[in-house]
């Protein structure tokens, strides 16, 4: 059985969570399948929420977020994470932008975001 997870993370200061919330439970995803992080400038950023979610996610299933920088801390991490849900058969919308890897022009963007996200690590890979 497939299900769809929630993803929303802010900072401590000048944001919170409940604009994304309210948009999250409007794109029909169940408050108890939404994962939250909230973030400050002294706190660890592990993203605890985000990594639960990850793990929680299995092939087929949807992961929607508000805005494709919901994802990470850098567009590396984004790019990265995109790569990820995508490697593993994980459906990703976000409502911002309107990318949904469940359509075929959502599955090219996705495989352009995945193709960056290796060029990133080769880069990377060749620095060290």
């Amino acid at each position: 059985m497939t299900c769809m997870l929630g993803y929303a993370t802010a900072s401590a200061v000048g944001q919170n969570l409940e604009g994304q919330l309210a948009a999250l439970s409007d794109a029909g995803v169940d408050p108890r399948r939404v994962f939250t992080d909230t973030l400050s400038d002294s706190a660890d950023r592990v993203r605890a929420g985000l990594h639960a979610m990850l793990s929680y996610a299995r092939s087929g299933d949807t992961i929607i977020v508000v805005a494709l920088d919901r994802l990470g801390l850098s567009t590396a991490e984004v790019t990265r994470t995109i790569a990820h849900l995508t490697e593993r058969g994980i459906r990703l919308r976000t409502l911002k932008e309107g990318l949904d890897t469940g359509t075929t022009t959502g599955r090219v963007v996705a495989s352009i975001i995945t193709d960056l996200a290796a060029l990133d690590s080769h880069a990377l890979g060749a620095r060290d």
